[in-house]
């Protein structure tokens, strides 16, 4: 089936909390926050402390935002894998090919086609659980910032702002992009995963990363003056397979992309040399995965918000990934996640959550292999827990999910797994497998030395 615009726009276009909330969505973007003392008084009221609705829906389907997880399961050790707080729930219902008509109102373009398309994908719906949760100087530093935070160089930089969510009450696309951008990941990261761009047979080769990032922006006590325009350090080894192993990326991810392009290195061990990579940015691939997604598509969307227009389209009830913890146990391995044509159903958790609907469409003249993309941005997080992605000749091309966990001892909302699918190959890049890795540590001590080109000729040597 094939959405035209004025068809799509109508089946996501949804109810809002108050005008307000949206007023200005199709006008100039503001250069200023222009954001209320009476409506920042909401955030910890009627709204939660990050901006969305802390009521739950008059069905009682989503339920009153209470606080997230504020503690981990019982007998959960730091270092575990995630342990599931509702391992006891049960699906409500499971929404598949032949009851989709029933439950289209809730579902992305994306999801309804590939319900379409294959007929062994199913979603299986759960209690709604809203766990989203960030520390408490997450949530001072968005009421401090939502005063001052504004956009810049025609919303191409935000400025005003360090550590919270710059706008947690958006009036526009931007500013609404902005908050996933922006959104609170923890501070210093260090990860093994694992990318597999799995054939229509169910093929794949793992690809092997070992990540180290520090999330500038996040650091306490971060001011505008230190952090200057570099949001994020990011460096990024593979470790198998052994044709690969050795090759290292390193980046300094600028705030304003246009007035400072994101800086990027690599290291290539058979050259023995560090070159510099620019890239690694846009529609160019992404390392290692078979054109499966774009530079721009991990953590959902990163990088230069320039070449594309960027529309708020209102906020709707949707089942979206959520919750995912048996898709991120160790008691699985990754040829139980890993299935032709999409992953394995039997350990999704999908649950209705309220999202912001944000549409992206290419500007006239600007260049990108996705002519438009839908995004469905978490109301509690601002993480992006879905996108529908277009072709230049406007027929959805790819769906991705990002498939959501608390992890506690942050605590913070980031996807445990990433699923790319390529509707038109039959095939799907899964991105950030760790159930058979150890877990990440999340309190890591960087130096400025660490994210140097230096470093990765240190590191490609050893």
């Amino acid at each position: 089936m094939t959405m035209n615009t004025s068809t799509l726009r109508s089946a996501v276009i949804a109810p809002v909390l108050g005008c307000a909330l949206v007023l200005g969505c199709a006008v100039a973007l503001p250069a200023a926050a222009e954001i209320s003392a009476d409506q920042i008084a909401r955030l910890g009221d009627d709204l939660t402390p990050l901006g969305g609705e802390r009521a739950g829906n008059a069905e009682g389907t989503i339920p009153e935002w209470t606080g997230g997880i504020t503690e981990p399961p019982a007998g959960y050790r730091v270092g575990e894998h995630h342990r599931d707080p509702w391992a006891g729930d049960e699906p409500r219902f499971i929404i598949d090919a032949a009851n989709l008509d029933e439950h289209r109102d809730k579902l992305s373009v994306g999801h309804q086609r590939m319900l379409e398309t294959y007929p062994t994908f199913r979603i299986p719906v759960y209690p709604t659980r809203r766990s989203a949760s960030v520390p408490q100087r997450i949530h001072d530093a968005t009421r401090r910032v939502a005063a001052t935070a504004k956009l810049v160089d025609d919303g191409n930089g935000v400025g005003g702002a360090t550590v919270g969510i710059p706008f947690p009450i958006p009036k526009n696309g931007l500013e609404a992009i902005w908050n996933h951008l922006l959104r609170y990941r923890g501070e210093t990261v260090e990860c093994v995963i694992g990318q597999a761009a799995v054939t229509r047979g169910g093929a794949y080769t793992m690809v092997k990363y070992g990540l180290e990032i520090e999330l500038r922006y996040s650091l306490p006590g971060m001011t505008e003056e230190q952090l200057g325009n570099t949001m994020v350090l990011f460096k990024q080894k593979v470790l198998a397979p052994a044709r690969l192993a050795g090759d290292l990326l390193l980046v300094h991810e600028t705030m304003n992309q246009i007035r400072e392009p994101r800086n990027a290195w690599t290291y290539n061990p058979g050259q023995r040399r560090v070159r510099r990579a620019p890239n690694v940015a846009y529609d160019n691939p992404g390392t290692t995965t078979d054109g499966l997604r774009t530079a721009d598509q991990f953590d959902m969307f990163n990088g230069a918000v320039d070449r594309y227009d960027w529309r708020l389209a209102g906020k709707r009830e949707m089942v979206v990934p959520y919750n995912a913890y048996k898709l991120h146990s160790d008691d699985l391995s990754f040829d139980d996640i890993l299935t032709p044509l999409h992953v394995n159903p039997e350990h999704l958790r999908y649950e209705l959550h309220r999202v912001w609907v944000v549409e992206a469409t290419l500007k006239e003249g600007a260049r990108h292999l996705y002519k438009r993309r839908t995004f469905y941005l978490d109301e509690d997080s601002w993480q992006i827990l879905l996108a529908d992605v277009y072709d230049n000749r406007d027929q959805l091309w790819r769906v991705s999910e990002g498939h959501v966990i608390n992890y506690y001892e942050k605590p913070l909302v980031w996807p445990t797994l990433e699923v790319h699918t390529d509707l038109q190959a039959g095939r799907y890049l899964a991105l950030g497998l760790d159930n058979e890795f150890d877990m990440c540590s999340w309190d890591v001590e960087f130096t400025s030395r660490d994210f140097t080109p230096a470093a990765l000729r240190r590191e490609g040597r050893r």
